[in-house]
């Protein structure tokens, strides 16, 4: 499994991929994620990144269970 986001993977990197979060504002983290939010790309922390995607998995099941129900 590889470890991009850390060690040497991040050592090129502008401060060594820290800096403050688009969403929680969390200064001096690492902002390795590129996430599409409205239309723009930024970058978040991995906790950031988390909780956008159980927030998506959290929506989907339930937009699967109303498919069935409307046919």
């Amino acid at each position: 499994m590889s470890k991009n986001h850390r060690g040497s993977g991040i050592r090129s990197l502008p401060s060594h991929g820290r800096g403050t979060c688009a969403i929680c504002k969390k200064d001096s983290i690492k902002v390795l994620y590129e996430q599409s939010v409205d239309g723009q790309t930024i970058k978040i922390c991995k906790y950031c990144n988390a909780a956008l995607k159980n927030k998506a998995k959290a929506a989907k099941p339930e937009a699967a269970a109303e498919a069935p129900a409307a046919e």
